[in-house]
């Protein structure tokens, strides 16, 4: 069968039960063709194909019968739109022969074949016989509806002529053809033989115009009493299609609530799988500065919850995969670990290559290192259904899930399907870009469409916020409900990603989404019991004694192109050049993360690096100075605190970065410390946005890299313990604790103030019109 709809108001329209029931209805049986018939123009239909839980149509037809396209290539149906662009004689045509109609008021729409005037009443009783008359003399006819609404139109081009010509092309049965419409402007549907309804609160005019069509024709149309996709449902049940077919009229059943009001889902588990003599062995996360840790604290108080990760299964080893695993019974005794089985194979694809190689190159604005393969993308999407499934099954009624980050991005669209009852989260850990380099991204309407799913999303500083509005307004309509001022908490115009203002709300496709900046926090406590270890005191103390008679100026990220490692090695080695009088005062110490085996994209990186590190200690060491160490490992985190308390300079210089954590680990040592060290900040991280006191540089400009670095070498005592002060008091106040609330509550409180659709009143007895 065909099912042929308007859209608003109709396949657009009802309580969101019934929306649901109707589109699963279709999405589960491909025998179900759907064509849009719209008055609307193509350009705004197509924000309605990024929202996930709407199906995407086989067929639309638009501008009042003017265009019709293949619902998914957007192409024309041929020789259909052939013969109507033969009967137009264009816009300007048209244009300029209305002109003399100065009542007539051109909507400002996208309009293809058409041209759509604003029009009361009185005016068309004025003119209408003179604008019938010259469209006449056009080849074209007029349209009027809503007692408002003018189009000129092709001749003998309308809804139902296109639809008829279109079931005509397809080989359909006309009994086998379903149209449903509210208003007036849909009756060239009715006109056919087509089997129709009409559906809840449809425009009178229409009511009484398919009563008469209805009687004359012996047509088969039904007035439903139900509002929008209710008054479809109604329809299909009352024509016996779900019979005939087979379909069930009830709605779905929804995935068993789980038991965890919390989860967290996030692409890597909470620790370290490795096997180790034949054994599964578990370990605590390598990384120094990594969002595990910060998420785990978030638990510690006995909170019930679960965390969603992938888990390598192997079909060759024959045991059976645990789904359930504990995490840590002693500090987190609430905590499960729900483990996503993903091959080998499936892991490589997803994480060390799709999303390293398209997403993550394309968020930092390196565009053009990216590299896009659809059949990635598709194993991408199996990956994060996956996720949904397994997010649903352990969710509880109305539970919040926090989803973490790009990986994910596809997640929201299949969840908000198999458990709307969920209160949708989305934390974005890494840079969010503006639109003219996310755009470049093939499946941008897709991702962003899924975004939209969610009731909260969260970025770490405005500017990011601001990004995705930008990137959101290009895929659908967009009402921007709230905006709140950054400063004081925030830079406005103090560095590169500062903003004045951001926006806290908007509404797509009559949905609220709360939007907030939310720098991701600092544990404080683990910094200060790794400070405690009893070992630590010994650890600073050797290191101050190895340079006890030069200052340190200390360097730690992962192996990445976006990290700025190369270009800092280079004004490193400038900085010597030009300031020949620090030599054998200054000492680099760069730890550098190494990327994982599978991750060929950093060879080139890390060779460049290693010549860099190489030519800089052959060219200025002597005996009993080395300028440069730098370390290709991870250092333990209870090793790195020490690093961070002797350190006389932190130098960080991200090309482009999210947040950056390390900064702040470095902040909270020297604070705990009652240390003096200074911190030079790319203004391109977006701790920059938050962290006053820190000496923001450019790391995209070499001479502002050595100029910045020296000047935190030669600042006064009293400035930098003033400096330092400063940013202790914002990393010890906006901790993970404060963090992690501040997001939930924004998350409860955009639900709250989510606007709630209206109620679907009793229907009344059935009205069929033959």
């Amino acid at each position: 069968m065909l099912l042929a709809t308007d859209l608003d108001g109709t396949f657009l329209a009802g309580d969101a039960e019934t929306r649901l029931r109707l589109y699963q209805l279709i999405a589960d049986n491909p025998e179900i063709k759907l064509a849009f018939v719209t008055g609307r123009g193509l350009e705004n239909v197509i924000p309605l194909l990024s929202d996930p839980t709407i199906p995407v149509p086989d067929y639309i037809i638009c501008d009042v019968g003017g265009t019709v396209v293949e619902g998914a290539t957007r192409q024309p149906v041929q020789p259909l739109q052939a013969a109507i662009d033969a009967r137009w004689p264009g816009e300007r045509t048209v244009v300029d022969a209305m002109a003399s109609f100065e009542r007539l008021e051109r909507q400002d729409v996208p309009q293809q074949r058409r041209c759509s005037y604003f029009c009361s009443t009185a005016d068309v009783r004025h003119s209408l016989a003179g604008i019938e008359t010259v469209a006449a003399g056009l080849g074209c006819e007029v349209l009027y509806s809503a007692e408002r609404y003018l189009d000129i139109l092709p001749l003998g081009v309308n809804k139902g002529s296109t639809l008829k010509a279109l079931v005509e092309h397809l080989g359909i049965d006309p009994d086998e053809v379903v149209v449903a419409g509210d208003t007036l402007n849909d009756l060239a549907m009715y006109e056919h033989g087509f089997i129709g309804v009409c559906v809840g609160e449809s425009e009178p005019a229409l009511l009484e115009a398919t009563v008469k069509r209805a009687r004359a024709k012996r047509a088969r149309v039904l007035h439903s009493p139900h509002t929008g996709c209710g008054g479809i449902l109604d329809a299909l049940e009352h024509f016996n299609f779900l019979e005939l077919k087979g379909v069930d009229a009830e709605p779905r059943a929804t995935e068993p609530p789980g038991k965890s009001d919390l989860v967290m889902v996030y692409h890597r588990l909470p620790y370290e799988e490795t096997i180790e003599d034949g054994h599964l062995v578990r370990r605590r996360p390598a990384s120094p500065n990594g969002i595990i840790p910060t998420l785990l604290s978030f638990f510690g108080d006995g909170k019930k919850g679960s965390w969603i990760a992938w888990a390598i299964k192997d079909p060759k080893k024959g045991a059976s995969f645990v789904t359930h695993t504990e995490v840590d019974t002693k500090k987190y005794p609430r905590l499960v670990a729900a483990r996503v089985p993903l091959t080998k194979n499936d892991v490589d694809i997803f994480y060390k290559r799709f999303s390293k190689e398209a997403f993550w190159p394309t968020l930092h604005t390196f565009w053009e290192r990216a590299r896009f393969r659809e059949e990635d993308w598709l194993v991408f999407l199996k990956v994060n259904r996956l996720f949904a499934e397994r997010t649903a099954a352990e969710s509880a009624e109305g539970a919040v899930v926090w989803l973490h980050d790009y990986n994910l991005w596809m997640v929201p669209a299949y969840l908000r399907e198999l458990r709307p009852d969920l209160k949708i989260a989305f934390f974005h850990h890494t840079y969010f870009p503006s639109a003219d380099v996310f755009n470049v991204l093939p499946w941008r309407r897709e991702i962003v469409g899924s975004l939209l799913q969610c009731d909260y999303i969260g970025f770490h500083i405005p500017r990011q916020v601001e990004n995705f509005v930008d990137v959101a307004r290009g895929v659908a309509p967009l009402k921007v409900l709230e905006t709140h001022a950054c400063a004081p908490r925030y830079l406005t115009y103090g560095c590169a990603v500062g903003l004045d203002e951001v926006t806290t709300a908007i509404e797509v496709h009559g949905r609220r989404i709360g939007l907030g900046a939310h720098p991701v926090g600092l544990d404080v406590d683990r910094v200060r019991q790794a400070l405690n270890d009893p070992k630590t005191a010994g650890r600073i103390a050797a290191l101050r004694n190895q340079f006890a008679d030069t200052r340190i100026i200390l360097s730690v990220e992962r192996l990445d192109y976006t990290k700025g490692t190369l270009e800092k090695l280079v004004a490193f080695e400038k900085l010597l050049e030009t300031h020949p009088e620090l030599q054998g005062t200054i000492s680099l110490i760069n730890v550098c993360v190494p990327a994982a085996k599978e991750m060929t994209i950093y060879r080139t990186l890390q060779n460049q690096i290693e010549q860099a590190a190489g030519r800089i200690n052959g060219r200025f060491s002597r005996v009993g100075w080395t300028p440069l160490q730098f370390f290709f490992r991870a250092i333990p985190f209870e090793e790195l605190v020490a690093y961070y308390a002797a350190a006389d300079v932190m130098w960080i210089t991200p090309l482009r970065d999210g947040l950056n954590l390390v900064a702040k680990e470095f902040v909270a040592v020297q604070g705990l410390t009652n240390g003096s060290g200074v911190l030079v900040l790319s203004e391109f991280a977006g701790a920059a946005a938050e962290l006053h006191g820190a000496v923001l540089t450019n790391p995209h400009d070499p001479h502002d890299l050595v100029e910045k670095c020296v000047y935190a070498l030669a600042m006064s005592q009293v400035e930098a313990e003033a400096r330092l002060r400063g940013l202790f008091d914002v990393v010890q106040h906006n901790d993970v604790h404060r963090w992690g609330q501040d997001f939930l509550d924004s998350v409860e409180e955009s639900c709250a103030a989510r606007t709630a659709a209206p109620s679907e009143t009793p229907p009344p007895a059935l009205i069929q019109a033959r």
